[in-house]
């Protein structure tokens, strides 16, 4: 293996966000992008999302959790983010997101760099998009 790189064996990289109702943000993202619940920690109530770890079907995942003051991010507006993901279909995936009434902000549209992709808006305000690109 050369310096250049890199193993893949792992999910080294979390994005992490907080949401003012994080049980609808995790019911949202499973139903519209297929999020898996590999995790989900409740506070003093079972409103309270304290940590969620959600995995997708091609690999990788994020971590989620309620507004709280106490959070490493509480400075962050709730719903604040952008997250990119590689799909190998996002024409059906696209389909899923907007019957699973997710915002359109940039719709279905192939690249000059060879991606077919698309970018949507979560009800919480977070971004996120979808693509063929998996990077180089």
């Amino acid at each position: 293996m050369s310096d250049n790189t890199i193993e893949r064996t792992r999910t080294a990289v979390w994005p992490t966000m907080h949401y003012r109702d994080a049980r609808a943000a995790i019911r949202f993202l499973t139903d519209a992008f297929g999020f898996e619940v590999a995790a989900l920690y409740t506070g003093d109530t079972p409103d309270e999302v304290v940590h969620a770890e959600l995995h997708t079907p091609g690999g990788g995942g994020v971590m989620l959790g309620s507004t709280r003051q106490d959070s490493v991010i509480a400075d962050l507006p709730s719903g604040t983010g952008s997250v990119y993901a590689v799909t190998d279909d996002p024409d059906a995936l696209f389909a899923r997101a907007t019957a699973a009434g997710a915002t359109v902000v940039r719709g279905l549209e192939d690249t000059d760099y060879g991606s077919r992709g698309f970018t949507v808006r979560d009800p919480g305000g977070v971004f996120w998009s979808f693509g063929t690109y998996a990077g180089s």
